[in-house]
């Protein structure tokens, strides 16, 4: 509620858990309630636990993998049932899609095949005029973001550090990543889909 109040007079909050199976359609059904409509929908997911691969149990595997992975496919099917032509289907993943982030084996295992099932989603949906597309954010400054850094031990020299591998030499705002977002999402976007937009300030050299 306190997030919602916050962005504003034309903003609903839902607390809902992106693994519980019944949020997908409650999601749907308030957008219809509160806005009369529904024309797309922007799917990101908490980034799943920290770690190498040897101090991931499976219970922390299969946590993540409904809520960031099948979650978010229910999320994407449930939207596409009901979107018409000019919808849109968002997914916020990471620059692991293209290059794995030390210590992240979990969203290095998930957020890659997240970014296959857009695109497969976006070959079926594009007949129907309705487009999908991801985002990738790598060292945006969110609390995520300084909680790794964190896990360093020594945050301001791990910021300095990842900063000097960026082109731009800075973190990005939330704020520059929502824009981002709103311009894939809105109709000046129209004609793409399938695609995957890095948000990185250069980061990912090869893409």
């Amino acid at each position: 509620a306190a997030a919602a109040a916050d962005l504003g007079p034309d903003v609903v909050g839902v607390a809902a858990d992106n693994a519980d199976p019944d949020a997908a359609e409650r999601l749907i059904a308030t957008a219809r309630e509160r806005f009369g409509r529904f024309d797309g929908i922007l799917i990101s997911v908490g980034g799943p636990p920290a770690g190498p691969t040897a101090d991931i149990t499976d219970a922390q595997w299969q946590t993540a993998f409904d809520s960031v992975f099948l979650g978010a496919v229910r999320l994407a099917r449930a939207a596409a049932a009901e979107l018409t032509p000019g919808g849109v289907i968002g997914f916020v993943l990471s620059g692991s899609v293209h290059e794995p982030v030390p210590g992240l084996t979990v969203s290095n295992g998930l957020r890659p095949g997240l970014a296959g099932f857009a695109k497969n989603l976006s070959l079926e949906l594009g007949p129907r005029g309705v487009r999908v597309v991801g985002l990738l954010p790598a060292r945006i400054d969110t609390d995520r973001v300084r909680e790794l850094d964190g896990l360093s031990g020594d945050a301001d020299a791990a910021r300095e550090r990842n900063s000097a591998q960026i082109p731009l030499r800075r973190y990005g705002t939330p704020d520059e990543f929502g824009k981002a977002a709103a311009f894939l999402l809105s109709p000046a976007a129209s004609y793409l889909t399938g695609l995957m937009l890095p948000v990185d300030g250069g980061a990912l050299h090869g893409w």
